[in-house]
């Protein structure tokens, strides 16, 4: 149950993205983290459903915006009344990232822009791109203060998305978060972990709580990400680093409600029941609705669908092979079907809650020859043509 001084976050003044002639205020301070294969227009308007304030797409390439690939316009195309519309890009070279920035401002594409420097997947880090690329201090500063300028004819703010840094030894966040700021970003999100963590352990949230003091004198909120997977942690990630919103990532992961947890967890109630088996039926089959309106195919989006039927009934008892046919399901008759044989029964809370999605173990972290040398060095690092959000 959430406690006096940590009830009533809704209270406190409106999280904005602003731009030189106003701000895009956000509903709730609560934010859908961008993951790879899972944040597509039909998720993010599941979750718009459920509470969240902003709700942002895959991460794409600038590279592969520019280029026009048929599969990235998709994945920035909005649902049905999104607004803001929100994109996050990745990009190592200024011509590519400039170039993507005028293209969505010109084609009014979004109202918002996050930079991605938060990704640990070896086939970014190895190109010195995701969460390696802040060590450059000189080339993260290039990129955001391009990225800033190419966006403000269009009014569009710009956000940074960032990790602690890429090992223990090596911990850039503080330094990165301070050129972002006075560069003029609307907000920076941290993600409490290391690259060399990937998602293993707990993150750590004292390093928010830092980067919220080190940029106390800029007056740029910080976002904290990490490890909610309650709305009760939405609350005690607020009270505890002082951070102006919260990114959710893999707690919502078969759970959007999560975000309608959170929003009321932050207005104070501390009895917030949680939803039987029938209820997390109901939003499952919404979802697929979504994927089929989305991908005007009913067999790719139950494809789609597939990966999170694991996550929608993870704690819960299903009978005979209904698991597994729910896990291979075709069309939405045989969804519906399938559905239609489950028993209600309470949330499995202990197992429901608990941590999800991606628990890689940590390594270390694929680099450019060389890239640790000398963190002033203006690198020239090679593109990447895919990769996950951090």
């Amino acid at each position: 149950m959430a406690s006096a001084t940590t009830s009533r976050l809704l209270d406190r003044a409106p999280l904005r993205l602003d731009t030189r002639v106003g701000a895009v205020e956000l509903i709730t301070p609560i934010v859908l983290a961008p993951m790879a294969g899972i944040t597509n227009a039909a998720f993010r308007l599941l979750c718009r459903e459920q509470g969240a304030g902003l709700f942002i797409s895959e991460m794409m390439t600038a590279r592969a915006l520019i280029e026009r690939n048929e599969e990235s316009l998709r994945m920035i195309d909005p649902a049905e009344g999104e607004s803001p519309r929100s994109v996050q890009l990745y990009a190592t070279k200024l011509d590519e990232l400039v170039a993507a920035v005028k293209m969505i401002g010109e084609e009014e594409l979004a109202d918002h822009i996050d930079l991605n420097f938060g990704c640990p997947v070896p086939k970014v880090t190895r190109k010195g791109g995701g969460a390696a690329l802040p060590y450059k201090r000189r080339l993260f500063e290039s990129l955001v203060s391009a990225a800033v300028i190419a966006a403000k004819p269009f009014d569009i703010p710009i956000t940074v998305k960032m990790r602690v840094g890429i090992d223990s030894e090596h911990e850039t966040y503080l330094d990165a978060g301070m050129i972002a700021a006075r560069l003029g970003v609307a907000w920076v999100a941290l993600h409490a972990r290391t690259a060399e963590q990937l998602y293993e352990g707990k993150s750590d949230w004292q390093k928010i709580a830092n980067l919220v003091e080190h940029l106390k004198s800029t007056g740029v909120p910080v976002l904290g990400n990490g490890d909610i997977w309650t709305g009760d942690d939405g609350v005690r990630m607020m009270s505890e680093t002082g951070c102006a919103g919260v990114v959710v990532g893999r707690g919502c992961l078969g759970r959007p409600w999560l975000f309608r947890d959170l929003v009321r967890a932050f207005s104070g109630e501390g009895v917030r029941p949680a939803p039987t088996l029938f209820e997390v039926k109901e939003v499952l089959r919404r979802h697929a609705q979504l994927l089929a309106n989305y991908f005007k195919n009913e067999e790719r989006a139950c494809r789609d669908l597939r990966k999170h039927m694991a996550w929608y009934l993870k704690g819960f008892r299903v009978e005979g092979e209904i698991r597994p046919k729910l896990g291979m399901v075709k069309d939405l008759a045989e969804l519906d079907y399938l559905l239609s044989q489950l028993e209600d029964q309470p949330y499995p809370t202990e197992v429901g809650d608990a941590p999800r999605g991606r628990r890689s173990h940590g390594r270390s972290v694929s680099l450019p020859q060389g890239w640790l040398d000398d963190p002033e060095e203006f690198a020239t690092v090679d593109g990447c043509d895919s990769g996950s959000g951090g």
